[in-house]
């Protein structure tokens, strides 16, 4: 070996067991090869359970210590490293049982040097140089005891290094797992059981786009497995898949089917049962003119893998499906699950075994796409889809194109063997699984979002969110989003004024906003509306519906009406779908489901007055401060009155009570405006400002002009008169006659006792030249509005003062962050996700509402 270096493969996760005497130079080896994050010394444990990495006492407690880290490498995914003697059999036997436990492999690096090696480098070393000859000489003899067993104890691969040269030389290469794809990024079109049924996989291949097995875009199909057994033409159907495979135009993972048929090509004892008798007989008549083909399909079938990784981790593609902790593992055990899946130890009235439902229980962000159990359709289960259609039995045979999500299948063209149990669905919860689970929302939360990252919630926050939401929500089947915080604008040193337009086109222009639109506020509350084309649109989409027949219903509910908490915004069931109905007609006579090519729709919008929502706060709050000054201060008055007519000097106190009974009767009469009598939906007005989301697309980012200009076609086609224009105005934020415009249409709104107005980026998703997201919107609220939040004599100089000092930032920041997870709930739901990933992101915004911020912003 002299003058040249040895390569040593090591898989990218999996547990590397470094083995040899003290001296061997193992940290050495370790320190060069690996990055320090990936080494574990025992060493090292020793010192930070003793303060003495020599003291030999601390062992014990510094091997739980060593385990305890490795372990939880492992389960992050880390390439972890054990730097110690491990020359006994017992101290491997630990590390070899810990790599199994995470489904990783196990490989040993042993350092076998020349004993004399070892002592001359002992005795260099201060912290070893009284270490005892025999201690050297006994780890040496443990060694070569244990040097031809290594791989019976379990490690996949033993590398072992006899010389000084071959440890200084030697290089760590690190190999991708075989299951570990993430590189390949598709298009796929990924292609369920065949079992032998060649004449509709050729029909199928051929609906997908594929010539002679190939795609001419350069698309790559993948195959669950299963592809014999029971069928006409095993044989046609394995030297379809294999030529595509070996000619790179697909992927393939084995079947439990496939399984058994390798054990049988290697002359194992298998019985010819659940159709390897026909696929046998079928091989035999093939061995007449390709007596090669036998042995290429043992070959085929032993070169392939459990289960792949594709598309950055996106996509997983196996047999039986596989529970996320599997993902990318490597293991007897992930290798079992991935193609038998795993039972309950029942079985059912058909004999057959009684499987677990993992895909009810799922919650991982990779699409799990498999097969091996029949389905009567193919439907998406928490973020799983199973495409055994039953080919064989008389079913279908199915395709998934990835990443469209499209279902592509071809009827079977005969029942070619029959089913000892019908083909009956068991995907659990229907279309979209189950819903929420405590699991999934309680404690800290981290929720990923694509605009901001990380949005973390707080424990506290979690468990008041989890409250409103199973005691006062509309079903949550339903709720797919709930609108953001508005951010305040910055406080006005305009005179008499708190909150101003300036500073809001000022804000944008500093974020590089060049065109902003203000939208007029409407004196009502916050109401997101989902309205469906029909009721059977909101059984087939959201799983909601039954025997009750609302007004418009047809046998249930046709969406939801609900406030920005999540609340039915009417008590009256039936007065909500009369709102949906209207809602619909709307969206019909417009011709926008054709235009949105959708069957259901999510609208923001603000439904008045504001008393239709805020009775009670009107009477607890609002009323009660007028009422009271309405009583009090004209009594008061009258004193100071007298007072004056008798000579008593209270000019001053007198002019002070007639400023504050003139600031009371503005409050009474600011309040009195959002208030208005309504009769069922008499003089009840919604106006929609933000169309959400469609199916298939959120459109959140869509500019707000195009935005208005449907919402406009809405109102006209409206004949019911239920729905009002939002009024707007479009303002260049670097053109001082254009703000100046701005302002003015603001101050005139505000002077005839509007709420006020909120600024918008005209182009929606927006971003500062830091690449961070620009606010969605900014309130700039009318001066007499702002006397109903902050008082009756709020706009004293003296209150105008103290209120200017005002803290605004977390406010801000809340509504970033709920912009963020309301964007993630929205592309979600677009995206055809799991109800409990949309729900994921709707309890997060919801949990933030209970972060402490002044109520008043």
């Amino acid at each position: 070996m002299t003058g040249t270096s040895r390569t040593l493969p090591v898989t990218d996760l999996s547990l590397v067991v470094l083995v040899g005497a003290s001296g061997s130079g193992k940290s050495t080896f370790a320190r060069k090869n690996f990055k320090p994050t990936e080494i574990i010394s025992s060493d090292f444990c020793r010192g930070l359970v003793a303060d003495d990495e020599n003291d030999q006492s601390a062992s014990r407690d510094a091997f739980d210590v060593l385990h305890y880290i490795a372990g939880k490498r492992l389960a992050a995914g880390r390439l972890t490293v054990v730097d110690a003697t491990n020359v006994q059999p017992e101290s491997r036997k630990q590390l070899v049982r810990l790599a199994r436990e995470h489904d990783v492999l196990p490989i040993a690096v042993v350092l076998d040097l020349p004993e004399e090696v070892c002592q001359a480098r002992n005795a260099t070393r201060p912290d070893r140089s009284a270490m005892p000859r025999h201690v050297v000489q006994r780890h040496r003899r443990e060694l070569r005891r244990s040097l031809r067993g290594l791989e019976r104890e379990g490690f996949r691969k033993v590398h072992i290094l006899r010389t000084e040269e071959e440890a200084d030389t030697a290089e760590i290469v690190i190999e991708r797992r075989y299951n570990d794809l993430r590189h390949l990024t598709g298009p796929f079109d990924i292609i369920g059981d065949i079992h032998g049924c060649s004449s509709e996989l050729e029909t199928l291949l051929g609906r997908l786009g594929y010539e002679d097995g190939a795609h001419p875009e350069g698309r790559t199909a993948v195959f669950v497995g299963d592809l014999v057994d029971r069928g006409p033409d095993s044989p046609g159907v394995l030297r379809r898949v294999m030529s595509m495979v070996a000619s790179g135009n697909a992927l393939c993972v084995p079947g439990n089917h496939e399984n058994k048929l390798g054990r049988y090509l290697k002359g194992r004892k298998v019985q010819h049962s659940h159709g390897l008798a026909e696929t046998v007989e079928q091989l035999e008549r093939e061995d007449i003119e390709h007596p090669e083909f036998r042995e290429q399909v043992a070959e085929f079938i032993d070169g392939l893998v459990s289960h792949y990784v594709l598309d950055e981790g996106k996509l997983v593609v196996c047999h039986a499906g596989l529970p996320e902790k599997y993902h990318g593992r490597t293991s007897g055990r992930v290798r079992s699950h991935a193609l038998y899946g795993e039972t309950t130890g029942e079985t059912d009235e058909f004999g057959l075994p009684v499987r677990h439902p993992w895909a009810e229980d799922y919650r991982g962000s990779a699409a799990v796409v498999y097969g091996h159990t029949p389905v009567p359709v193919a439907s998406w289960v928490n973020n799983t889809l199973c495409l055994d259609t039953g080919a064989v039995f008389g079913g279908k045979m199915t395709a998934l194109r990835w990443p469209e999500r499209e279902i592509v299948d071809v009827p079977a063209e005969r029942v070619w063997y029959e089913p000892v149990k019908p083909l009956t669905s068991e995907a659990p919860g229907g279309r979209e699984g189950r819903p929420l689970d405590l699991a999934d929302v309680q404690g800290r939360r981290i929720v990923e979002t694509r605009h901001m990252g990380r949005v973390a919630v707080r424990e506290e926050n979690a468990a008041a969110a989890l409250e409103v939401m199973s005691r006062f929500a509309v079903d949550p089947r339903l709720l797919a989003y709930l609108p953001p915080t508005m951010a305040p604008t910055a406080t006005s040193h305009e005179e008499g004024f708190l909150e101003h337009p300036a500073e809001a086109f000022a804000q944008y222009r500093v974020d590089g906003v060049d065109k902003v639109v203000c939208e007029e506020k409407h004196m009502g509350s916050r109401a997101v509306a989902l309205v469906c084309r029909d009721a059977g649109t909101a059984r087939e989409r959201f799983g909601v519906g039954g025997a009750s027949h609302a007004p418009g219903g047809e046998g249930g509910p046709t969406g939801a009406l609900y406030t920005r908490t999540g609340r039915p915004f009417l008590d009256d069931t039936a007065l909500t779908e009369v709102v949906l109905g209207r809602l619909r007609t709307a969206v019909t006579a417009a011709g926008l489901w054709d235009e949105w090519d959708t069957d259901w729709v999510l609208l923001d919008a603000e439904l008045m007055p504001w008393s239709l929502k805020a009775a009670g706060l009107l009477r607890s709050q609002y009323a009660a401060v007028g009422a009271a000054a309405g009583a009090v201060l004209p009594v008061a008055e009258g004193a100071l009155a007298s007072a004056l007519a008798r000579g008593v000097d209270v000019g001053d106190l007198a002019g002070r009570q007639r400023e504050r009974a003139t600031d009371a009767a503005a409050f009474t009469e600011a309040y009195r405006r959002y208030c208005w009598s309504t009769e069922g939906l008499d003089g009840v007005r919604l106006a929609p400002f933000q169309i959400l989301a469609v199916q298939g697309r959120s459109l959140a980012s869509v500019a707000h002009d195009e935005q208005l200009a449907w919402l406009d076609r809405l109102v006209e086609h409206d004949p019911t008169g239920l729905l009002q224009v939002t009024r707007r105005l479009v303002v260049d934020t670097g053109d001082e006659a254009s703000v100046r415009s701005g302002i003015d249409w603001w101050l005139e709104m505000t002077g005839r006792g509007g709420e006020g107005m909120v600024v918008k980026p005209l182009g929606a998703l927006v971003r500062d030249a830091k690449g961070r997201l620009v606010q969605p919107g900014i309130k700039v609220r009318g001066r007499e509005y702002l006397r109903i939040i902050y008082g009756p004599e709020y706009t004293r100089p003296e209150n105008l003062e103290r209120l200017r000092s005002r803290f605004l930032g977390h406010k801000r920041s809340l509504a970033l962050r709920e912009y963020a997870l309301g964007l993630e709930a929205l592309d979600r739901l677009a995206g055809g996700e799991p109800l409990w990933r949309i729900h994921e992101a709707v309890f997060a915004v919801l949990a933030l509402e209970s972060e402490p911020v002044d109520p008043r912003l």
